[in-house]
């Protein structure tokens, strides 16, 4: 049976360029996020900014080859990639109402050895031990910044909140081991579409549901509150900020699957780390947080054992190269 990575593209320079990309644009769109936290739902943020996020991304479908390149054989899968990246979304936003944004995405930060863990089963991709324990060096930076054994009176935010983001790691690692598999036959816009599509119809869902806010009356949670509350028509200025969120989730969107349909997973991932200078600049900048000291020394961890990764990824190549002929694919 011929694997996924057998015929998958592999152009690294390109995949880091678009990873970088969409790690700037990742990083407004959590600050904005959390910016209008205080004052509007989550799914109704989620909505407007998928819908204003669909019509970029058909823009952009059209230089792909129009609108042809949304037929698929494949739909089961690229709507669990939308669920599995709705998932994501869903519980670091909760989070990130309540924990600062260098924190939240920090902890998130372990999704990137999730996807080198999982490209080994799921893609049949080769991670050597050295990595393997890079990985585990990288888990070890989660477990000092969650300091399971501390005292939860010390912490600002509720315990099970410091845990969202986690989940969310797992989730979106399980959307780009998915990217990974359906890049070979999908264009990136088209896999923007499909997500943006999955966002407005859970949103509608939420809308339907809860949109009137009576589930968030007796909530307690600020996390919850975030998911519940009742919808508010914006402001204009408000709306300026909603056309900025929606403009860089089509950017997003396209960045990352043509990140991970262009490159190997294990070697696109570590360049996710750029997200946490900018996290850490952007909560500092605009809610005057900045991570204590534990904060830092897991980040210091997770963001080393990236390079790691990257850096044993590049000597894996360079072997391998020496003893045949280089070709370019």
């Amino acid at each position: 049976m011929q694997r996924a990575h057998d015929t998958a593209i592999e152009k690294p320079a390109v995949a880091i360029l678009f990873i970088l990309l969409g790690m700037l644009c990742i990083s407004i769109n959590d600050m904005l996020i959390k910016y209008l936290s205080g004052q509007y739902p989550l799914h109704q943020m989620i909505l407007v900014r998928s819908a204003i996020g669909i019509c970029f991304s058909l823009v952009i479908l059209q230089f792909e080859g129009g609108i042809a390149m949304l037929r698929t054989n494949q739909i089961g899968l690229h709507a669990l990639r939308g669920l599995c990246i709705v998932a994501a979304n869903m519980t670091f936003f909760a989070a990130l109402a309540v924990i600062p944004l260098a924190d939240a995405t920090a902890l998130f930060f372990v999704a990137p050895l999730f996807i080198t863990v999982l490209a080994i089963p799921f893609l049949g991709e080769q991670v050597g031990l050295r990595r393997l324990g890079a990985v585990v060096v990288g888990f070890l930076g989660v477990l000092i910044m969650l300091r399971p054994g501390a005292d939860s009176a010390n912490f600002t935010s509720e315990r099970f909140v410091l845990l969202l983001p986690i989940l969310a790691a797992f989730a979106y690692a399980c959307m780009q081991i998915l990217t990974r598999r359906l890049g070979v036959a999908s264009k990136a816009s088209a896999m923007a579409i499909y997500i943006q599509a999955t966002f407005i119809v859970v949103s509608l869902a939420f809308w339907a549901i809860a949109g009137d806010g009576r589930f968030a009356e007796d909530a307690e949670s600020q996390s919850l509150v975030f998911l519940l509350r009742a919808w508010t028509w914006p402001t204009e200025e408000d709306w300026l900020l909603f056309l900025v969120l929606g403009a860089v989730s089509a950017v997003i969107g396209y960045s990352l699957s043509q990140a991970y349909r262009s490159a190997n997973a294990a070697t696109v991932a570590p360049f996710e780390y750029a997200a946490l200078p900018l996290s850490i600049f952007w909560g500092w900048m605009v809610f005057g947080h900045l991570p204590d000291l534990w904060v830092m020394c897991g980040i210091v961890m997770i963001a080393a054992s990236g390079v790691y990764v990257f850096l044993r990824e590049g000597t894996k190549k360079r072997e391998v190269a020496s003893g045949r002929p280089v070709r370019r694919v």
